[in-house]
């Protein structure tokens, strides 16, 4: 039926020359039953499977619509990270998850942290992040730790991260030392205090070498609207470049790579502050000696602190940095745990085994370095001079 035949019927004619048209309902009725009775043919195209008609028969389709606008930009006001509408249905599922999780250990939302259920109220973590929180919550030690945010967001996504930052120091002073002496030889001893240095050096970083550039699950509030481009490209990057994004959340090139430079510049000012303090206690040291022995006054010269300390923290934001984001995010989190994330004391061990090879490898390329820039020299040269 066409809409004339709907809408209007004709009136008498008062002239054989005329035909008036007038409505066949009241000019009072409401319009938009009007366009609801005119569109009847395009109401039954709604019930086809076609994005566009599907998103313009939303109840709410501006909003989506800026939804979808704004899935990039949101997620960089934010925590750019969520994109699109994919992630609205992962984020969707988290939440059940995460919910499903929650009521079958006898939990609340109310009884987690305030960061951890605005996640899950937000769709940002799924349920394997709440078992992984609600086991380790029976630890007194995990416990007490999870109330630091820097090391909740790290256990949540690694459970042997504690395991790892033990291993990493407790090898540290043996393997610096040997690495010292692989490479010193005959002249460990004599030049003992800058070995001490370079140890005392290694053990002040090697926490942060670790902590950093560990994989994490971000619980970090929302950035207020007021902050700065830079303040939130660098808020939406990782801390590991390498790390694997949960589900509903992505990462670009872009964003991995200003993980890098983040983590350089961290790690940059961690190596020249431990290297102050390490080159102050060397340079007491060996005043110390002086004052004692007196023919070693020539022998042994003070460190220069402050190019020492520049060099470390150079070495510390690209050296250490890229050897320390690949073995967290690609060798430990993307090859050794899911082959061995069911036998924990097998993966504890080799990740060990790694970590150990890493720190011995770490302590010859310093010492390399070292040399090359000019900051330390060996004795023969020194002899020779």
């Amino acid at each position: 039926m066409s809409i004339a035949a709907c809408l209007l019927t004709p009136s008498p004619l008062s002239s054989p020359n005329s035909l008036t048209i007038t409505p066949k309902f009241p000019t009072t009725f409401p319009l938009h039953l009007h366009l609801r009775l005119s569109s009847s043919a395009t109401c039954l195209r709604h019930s086809r499977s076609s994005p566009f008609l599907t998103f313009c028969a939303g109840g709410d389709g501006g909003d989506i619509n800026s939804n979808n606008n704004s899935g990039g930009g949101g997620g960089n006001d934010e925590n750019g990270k969520h994109r699109g509408g994919d992630d609205e249905n992962a984020g969707d599922k988290n939440r059940k998850e995460a919910m499903i999780v929650l009521a079958e250990a006898g939990r609340s939302t109310e009884s987690l942290p305030k960061d951890l259920a605005a996640a899950i109220q937000a769709g940002r973590i799924p349920g394997s992040v709440i078992e992984r929180f609600l086991g380790l919550e029976k630890s007194g030690l995990m416990r007490w730790l999870m109330q630091f945010g820097g090391f909740k967001e790290r256990l949540l996504a690694d459970d042997l991260f504690l395991a790892k930052v033990a291993m990493e120091c407790g090898v540290g002073i043996f393997t610096k030392t040997a690495a010292e002496y692989e490479r010193r030889r005959e002249n460990f001893f004599k030049e003992l205090e800058i070995v001490f240095a370079d140890v005392v050096m290694a053990i002040i970083a090697d926490f942060m070498l670790v902590y950093l550039p560990a994989p994490t699950v971000s619980l970090r509030p929302p950035l207020a609207v007021s902050a700065g481009a830079i303040s939130k490209f660098f808020y939406s990057c990782p801390d590991n470049a390498f790390q694997v994004a949960l589900p509903g959340t992505s990462y670009s090139l872009l964003q991995r790579l200003g993980a890098v430079m983040r983590n350089g510049a961290k790690l940059f000012a961690v190596g020249t502050t431990s290297s102050l303090v390490g080159t102050a206690i060397t340079n007491a040291l060996i005043n110390a000696r002086k004052a004692v022995d007196k023919t070693s006054a020539a022998e042994v010269e003070n460190v220069p602190i402050l190019s020492t300390s520049v060099a470390y923290g150079v070495y510390m934001a690209v050296s250490s940095n890229l050897r320390y984001q690949v073995l967290a995010g690609v060798i430990e989190q993307r090859i050794l745990e899911p082959l061995l994330h069911q036998h924990k004391l097998m993966l504890s061990a080799i990740c060990f085994a790694v970590r150990t090879g890493n720190t011995f490898l770490g302590s010859l390329l310093w010492v390399d370095y070292a040399r090359l820039v000019g900051i330390q020299k060996a004795h023969e040269e020194d002899a020779a001079a």
